[in-house]
């Protein structure tokens, strides 16, 4: 079948069907723009793991007046004790620095997080606990510092932030988890869409492939053009998705970006990763559903 009369079956068969056409593009347009949207939540959750993770401490906060763990029975941690702690955790392996806070530097940085709240107003520098900041090598190895210093005499509790952390990106995996669910229920819809339109072309051209089928015409050259109709319909859905997600990545940058400085955000490359990942699906989900319609309702 020679190229410029598969190609021009194909533009008819689009202007035929103009309207189911616009519907097709748009809803796979959509469809793909959800799918991809659950990539790049899954990609923005990366980023932030990697950046937060990055800058994880331990905190080792010492007896003080206000300690009751078993730990802290004798009183306010000594001078020797606090020392002698820092000491050791200098000569962990896993540890990268050190850092030590006294109670006024702990109260004046609660006095900058708090300092719009009225209980900010009821704490006074005595009642803070002294603290050992410390930066890990690598932050999966905040186990050892917590093992080796937790209970012991002069250490209150060893505070690890990734706990923390944890709960936060757990809540986010649940939100991308489902924007994934929903851009997949997104694109099978595309593909039932795509289903529907095969079948009622097939319907309308049905004179025109009698006639090709007593010609002998093959039936590779008989669905082609219908197959094609298909994946066109795909593709452009698939550019304007892409539109849509390179228009999502620059309201990031000049927008959010600025605003929320303390966290990192995706970059264009996982722009372009997830727009490949969409155009292998969108013409895939396309091939597969065309396919399956024209055995059914395009027999040859």
């Amino acid at each position: 079948m020679r190229a410029k009369f598969l190609m021009s079956e194909v533009g008819i068969g689009l202007r035929r069907n103009l309207t189911m056409t616009f519907a097709v593009v748009v809803t796979v347009a959509i469809s793909l723009s959800l799918l991809g949207i659950g990539l790049l939540s899954n990609a923005q959750v990366g980023a932030m793991k990697d950046y937060w993770y990055d800058k994880i401490e331990v905190s080792v906060f010492l007896c003080g007046p206000l300690s009751e763990t078993p730990s802290c029975s004798g009183g306010v941690v000594t001078s020797d004790q606090r020392i002698q702690i820092q000491k050791d955790l200098e000569e962990l392996s896993v540890v990268d620095s050190v850092y030590y806070e006294s109670q006024s530097e702990a109260f004046q940085r609660f006095q900058e997080r708090f300092k719009e709240s009225a209980i900010a107003q009821n704490v006074s520098a005595d009642q803070l606990p002294e603290s050992f900041r410390v930066k890990l090598k690598d932050p999966t190895q905040f186990a050892v510092v917590v093992s080796a210093f937790s209970g012991r005499p002069g250490v209150d509790v060893v505070q690890d932030q990734r706990s923390i952390l944890e709960k936060f990106f757990q809540l986010l995996a649940v939100l991308r988890n489902g924007a994934l669910v929903v851009g997949l229920a997104s694109v099978l819809t595309a593909a039932l869409l795509i289903s529907n339109t095969l079948r009622i072309a097939a319907f309308n051209r049905r004179r025109e492939t009698g006639v090709m089928k007593l010609v002998g015409a093959s039936s590779w050259s008989i669905q082609l053009p219908f197959l094609l109709e298909g994946i066109f319909s795909a593709f452009l859905g698939w550019g304007l998705a892409t539109g849509l997600l390179a228009a999502l990545k620059s309201v990031v940058d000049s927008k959010v970006a600025p605003l929320l400085t303390f966290t990192k955000f995706f970059g264009w490359n996982e722009v372009w990763i997830a727009s490949g990942w969409l155009l292998l699906t969108g013409i895939g989900v396309s091939t597969i559903a065309s396919l399956v319609t024209l055995r059914r309702y395009l027999k040859v």
